[in-house]
């Protein structure tokens, strides 16, 4: 029993051993023999992006994914192991954490089915404790946001995250949340892009969120980054779902810092002939600078090279005035593709609307209708013999241009009435 609940522990949503959990970190020595393996301390991750390092002093044979019973403050805890080996010092040293100085508690033991139950029963009550918990902050009417309440694997202890801008005297808060969940209350204190990390979602680009894949070390970001990339300073669009500026416009920064440096600066103005001429954007990639005729609005704006302007600029320092400000016309490149792209040459709108068929027209409304009116029209004497014919006689002449059809006994009735009529 206790082999199958490990083996469905230690795999993840494709049957491989990561787990796709956060801060997953990539075991590339993971094919080596494990006598090679000279260190005793392991990863072990809890819930969402909480981590530890503990030493495995019982010396037992533990794997990446394998979920062991851990020692905790009080009691015990369960968690997963994610790195073996040597990459778990490489780790610790990426978090600045001495290896000398560093209190290791100890892996128990591996979980058993019983340990593994009660976590799940822990687990189980997350939720709605966070909810409660939300609720009764409210009534104490504290400054504060309860982001995630985790529980300890033996259901003896529970962590619960919170935001607050400013302090917060939680200590009535704490005694009632001891009261009602029976369990001993620990509070942490994090910040938004901590709390969006703990929860994880998908970024506008279509990927998980950095802050919960990867990234621990949070920078400072400014609106000076997005001035820098000519990115538009609309706030819905540079924020992320922490509410703050996205991680990822320091990303490039250093690289459109260093590409700046060959650009002229943006207070010149460009004398001509004509007029002068104020900078209104560039564009870093096709190295090229648009000037305005106007300071404040833009107006005739002209596209121009770097290189021209540059030497406008050298023109200009010397008291001369060029004729025109660009001195050939830029084309737009089109890329040509290298393949057969069947795909892009289609619209993408083509099936949104629908074609509308041609109505056909019907022989009776238009044909018919015609041929009757023109036989009537050409023929009138023809019509006033078959009129005295069906008075002598009783029956109706056959007109093949009006059809009627009828059932066989309105037929004999009509043909009876007709001959009474007559008699």
């Amino acid at each position: 029993m206790e082999e199958i609940i490990q083996d469905t522990e230690k795999k993840g949503c494709s049957g491989c051993a990561s787990r796709c959990g956060k801060l997953n970190v990539y075991d590339w020595l993971d094919d080596l023999p494990a006598s090679i393996n000279t260190t005793d301390i392991v990863e072990v991750q809890f819930k969402n992006t909480r981590k530890g390092y503990f030493r495995n002093s019982n010396g037992l044979r533990i794997e990446k994914g394998d979920v062991v019973a851990v020692e905790a403050s009080p009691g015990h805890d369960i968690g997963t192991v994610t790195l073996t080996g040597e990459l778990v010092l490489l780790q610790m040293k990426k978090h600045n954490i001495n290896l000398d100085t560093f209190e290791f508690k100890r892996v128990y033991r591996k979980a058993k089915p019983v340990d593994i139950e009660k976590w799940e029963e822990a687990r189980g009550l997350e939720h709605e404790t966070m909810l409660e918990s939300r609720r009764i902050a409210e009534r104490l009417n504290l400054d504060m946001k309860i982001g995630d309440v985790e529980y300890q694997g033996d259901k003896t202890k529970a962590i619960f995250y919170y935001i607050a801008d400013e302090r917060v005297d939680f200590r009535q808060l704490i005694k009632v949340l001891a009261e009602t969940f029976r369990v001993r209350i620990e509070m942490r204190q994090i910040g938004a892009r901590q709390e969006a990390g703990r929860i994880g979602g998908i970024g506008p680009c279509g990927r998980e969120l950095c802050c919960s894949t990867w990234m621990t070390n949070f920078v400072s970001v400014t609106t000076n980054a997005a001035r820098y990339q000519e990115i538009s300073l609309n706030p819905q669009k540079l924020a992320g779902q922490c509410g703050k500026l996205k991680c990822c416009l320091n990303y490039e920064l250093d690289a459109y810092i260093d590409a700046q440096q060959d650009f002229p600066r943006t207070n010149i103005v460009l004398e001509t002939v004509d007029g002068n001429y104020y900078h209104f954007k560039t564009d870093i990639f096709s190295r090229t600078m648009w000037y305005s005729t106007d300071k404040d609005i833009p107006a005739g704006i002209v596209s121009v090279s770097v290189d021209r302007v540059k030497e406008v600029i050298r023109l200009n320092r010397r008291g001369k005035k060029v004729d025109r400000l660009a001195n050939e016309v830029l084309k737009p490149v089109v890329a040509e593709p290298t393949y057969d792209n069947v795909i892009g040459q289609e619209s993408l709108t083509r099936f949104d609307e629908q074609k509308k068929k041609k109505r056909r027209p019907s022989r009776r409304r238009s044909g018919g209708a015609q041929k009757t009116e023109g036989k009537q029209n050409a023929k009138p004497a023809e019509n006033k013999q078959s009129n005295q014919q069906q008075s002598a006689g009783g029956k109706k002449p056959y007109n093949k241009s009006k059809r009627r059809y009828r059932p066989n006994n309105q037929r004999k009735q009509q043909g009876g009435d007709g001959q009474n009529k007559a008699q």
